[in-house]
């Protein structure tokens, strides 16, 4: 199992230094860039590729669902107040430039590389919150309600990315969860159907 960033070329060489026969695709449904080079790299070497893809968040009723980052900024436009943005730190250069008086509040990860993109776009000290997840209902409930936010900002990231926790402490403070969806993928949507693939591959 590798769990760190890769290039397309550290991949096919881990790939031919290991022998290996399947690829297992696990990474983030946002992380469509290595997910790209999986599955290229999989045809490449003529073998099985297999995505886990995760359930989308069917609990949506009253949040405000968008498809796109660019959609989101679009609406982010016209809102007031306080956002609070569990998005990471990639896309802090898209929502910048539409804060005007707002106030953004960042939630990202602990690492120099999530600081200095913080840095690199001009965002306060105050308004960014290093911290590692996953956050259970009452963290998120606390840090909204400690902010102030108005609206919160997250990636339908599914069950295993805490968008339901982050949805349910959004509707206990009365304060609009906003939700950027992500196109359908084929796959497996549970790991035991993941499992039994690997294990007919086998066969």
């Amino acid at each position: 199992m590798i769990v760190c960033r890769m290039d397309e070329k550290e991949v096919e060489n881990f790939i031919r230094n290991n022998s290996i026969d399947v690829v297992v695709d696990l990474s983030h449904p946002f992380a469509t860039e290595i997910t790209k080079i999986a599955r290229e790299a999989a045809e490449k070497f003529n073998i099985d590729y297999i995505r886990y893809v995760r359930r989308k968040t069917k609990d949506i009723e009253d949040c405000i669902y968008l498809d796109s980052i660019s959609r989101c900024r679009e609406f982010l436009k016209g809102v007031n107040g306080c956002v609070f943005f569990t998005t990471g730190s990639k896309n802090i250069k898209d929502f910048e430039p539409v804060r005007g008086s707002n106030r953004f509040v960042y939630r990202v990860l602990p690492t120099v590389e999530s600081i200095a993109e913080c840095q690199k776009n001009n965002v306060k000290l105050r308004d960014i919150i290093a911290a590692l997840g996953p956050f259970s209902e009452e963290l998120n409930l606390a840090m909204f309600k400690e902010y102030g936010a108005d609206y919160v900002v997250m990636k339908d990231s599914g069950k295993e990315g805490g968008t339901d926790e982050k949805i349910k402490a959004c509707r206990r403070l009365r304060i609009k969860a906003v939700i950027i969806g992500r196109q359908n993928e084929k796959g497996a949507e549970d790991l035991d159907a993941v499992i039994n693939l690997i294990q007919q591959n086998k066969k």
